[in-house]
């Protein structure tokens, strides 16, 4: 065969093979359920040496909190007024972790598998589906206030006698959560910001009781300030928020959570969001329970560090999913766009690296989801980069990011 035809041979079959695997392997890669590529750093451009070298940072910066979640419970938040737990709690397991560069998993440590509470990070997952909500136009807009979509709420007891004592005729039978002046002035923005500063008690927590004011003068009858005006950071709010999400679901927050984002994702069928004991409501004739935003008096989400890292993927690539737009760009925008009140946060839990603040090694781009104990969801759209790293010391978070990242290819 003639040079000349060769060479249109090669043209013709091989060269358009060799653009489509040039293709693929220039696509964003997206770990299908039950499987996640690993690569060696080395394959990738790290250094592994250096990568060894953060893990042993974030071994040695392990929390010194006890690993009884209950126990510690009782040494900080416990103490509180109000501070009983009244939702599951567990054992943690030791310090763990996930790297994942480009979409492939590059180094892991600890036990990755096991499910253990994430506590706040459970936050990001609530503002997940109320996003879904507003994507579906459930919610119109997030500026519309709450109380519009929130009707009286039955709240199950099933202890409860059928027929009423007479020492509680005339008390409330249903819950009414946007009932006063104040909270019928409260958006969707405003929870989903910890901006509302919502008043009244749900589920036997009082809003004042949650890391209460140094001036107990100020625990009651306070002036209210005026909603998206003052940052404040309180899971009784956040529980809130999460009851009048499930009204407009209809149906409980974990399913929603499971149809829209976990099994589009590939997680895995570990996880549980759990509530607390007494945070039961009645919707359409079933009980359903109310979920809690974190591991605050118990529950919230028990995942593992494999399910965050896929979380944490997903709001890298901006809410796309292997060419699917799971949450849309204007919710990840909205969720990384910060106020006057709190320049370091977005929507819950997104806490944004404002002016580096956070983690001083790291981007100004980056941001995390962030729980007590530390659980840390890193992510890093500058670098193709997530991090789950889990029960460490706060002290230790920035030194280990650091790490990481002087073992990525130089740019």
């Amino acid at each position: 065969m003639k040079p000349k035809h060769l060479l249109s041979l090669f043209l013709l079959t091989v060269l358009p093979s060799l653009f489509v695997l040039a293709q693929q392997r220039s696509a964003t890669y997206f770990p299908p359920a039950g499987i996640w590529e690993q690569r060696s750093p080395s394959a990738l451009g790290l250094n592994a040496a250096v990568l060894d070298e953060a893990i042993t940072l974030a071994k040695n910066g392990e929390s010194k909190n006890p690993r009884s979640m209950e126990i510690n419970h009782y040494r900080t938040f416990g103490k509180e007024p109000f501070g009983e737990g009244i939702g599951p709690f567990a054992d943690r397991g030791e310090a763990t972790g996930l790297i994942i560069y480009k979409g492939y998993i590059v180094a892991q440590w600890g036990e990755p598998s096991r499910c253990d509470m994430t506590h706040s990070v459970t936050k990001s997952f609530l503002s997940a589906v109320v996003g879904v909500a507003v994507d579906q136009r459930l919610i119109r807009d997030v500026k519309d206030t709450v109380a519009y979509y929130v009707p009286p709420i039955e709240w199950y007891n099933p202890k409860e006698a059928i027929n009423r004592p007479s020492e509680d005729i005339g008390k409330p039978q249903l819950l009414f959560p946007f009932e006063s002046a104040h909270n019928r002035t409260i958006t969707w923005d405003d929870l989903l910001r910890q901006t509302s500063d919502w008043e009244g008690t749900l589920w036997g927590k009082p809003d004042w009781a949650d890391r209460p004011d140094a001036d107990a003068n100020k625990w009651l009858n306070r002036p209210r300030n005026k909603p998206g005006t003052t940052y404040e950071y309180n899971d009784v709010r956040v529980n809130v928020l999460a009851l009048a999400a499930t009204s407009v679901w209809r149906k409980s927050l974990p399913q929603v959570l499971k149809q829209t984002i976990m099994d589009p994702i590939g997680a895995s069928n570990t996880w549980r969001w759990t509530g607390y004991r007494n945070a039961w409501i009645v919707l359409d004739g079933q009980p359903v329970q109310s979920v809690s935003g974190g591991g605050h008096w118990g529950g919230g989400m028990f995942i593992n560090a494999y399910d965050m890292g896929r979380f944490g993927w997903l709001t890298l690539n901006r809410g796309k999913w292997n060419g699917k737009q799971l949450l849309s760009e204007e919710w990840i925008r909205r969720s990384l766009t910060p106020t006057a009140a709190k320049t370091d946060y977005g929507y819950m839990n997104w806490f944004l690296n404002t002016d580096r603040k956070f983690l001083p090694s790291a981007p100004a781009t980056a941001f995390t989801h962030v729980g007590n104990g530390n659980n840390l969801v890193y992510v890093d759209p500058e670098h193709e980069l997530v991090a789950v790293i889990r029960w460490i010391d706060g002290k230790a978070q920035d030194s280990v990011i650091k790490k990481i990242l002087e073992a990525l290819p130089m740019r």
